[in-house]
């Protein structure tokens, strides 16, 4: 069996990239854009148990911040759960990883992602 515990190297600096964009967005108080980033960097990092359970981290402190129990109840939950399963490479694709959509629920990735994706998830 494979583990998928960490990011390759190549594809870090766009999971990154949307990390500080979505940091950027939040200090201008643009919260729509902002969890936009997180959405994207969620679909990045899904896949490794690090990563992914580091944007759910970041999703849980967004929805305090915005004082959504909805988001804080399923951030949690999606804490607890999500990484062990990126972590045996179980994860349902392109999910965006907020409340609001259901946790195994396969989900289009958009087309820039997936390009991003291909080289290191060739079974896209």
């Amino acid at each position: 069996m494979k583990f998928y515990w960490k990011m390759p190297d190549g594809l870090r600096p766009h999971y990154e990239k949307e990390l500080v964009s979505y940091g950027n967005a939040f200090e201008q108080s643009d919260l729509q854009l902002a969890w936009r980033h997180l959405e994207r960097a969620h679909i990045l990092g899904q896949p490794w148990a690090v990563e992914h359970s580091e944007v759910h981290w970041k999703m849980l402190r967004f929805g305090f911040a915005i004082k959504s129990w909805k988001e804080i109840r399923g951030q949690i939950l999606r804490l607890v759960f999500g990484g062990v399963k990126s972590f045996v490479g179980k994860i349902p694709t392109g999910n965006t990883g907020g409340a609001d959509v259901p946790p195994l629920q396969v989900m289009e990735i958009p087309p820039d992602l997936r390009e991003m994706l291909v080289p290191f998830s060739p079974n896209l």
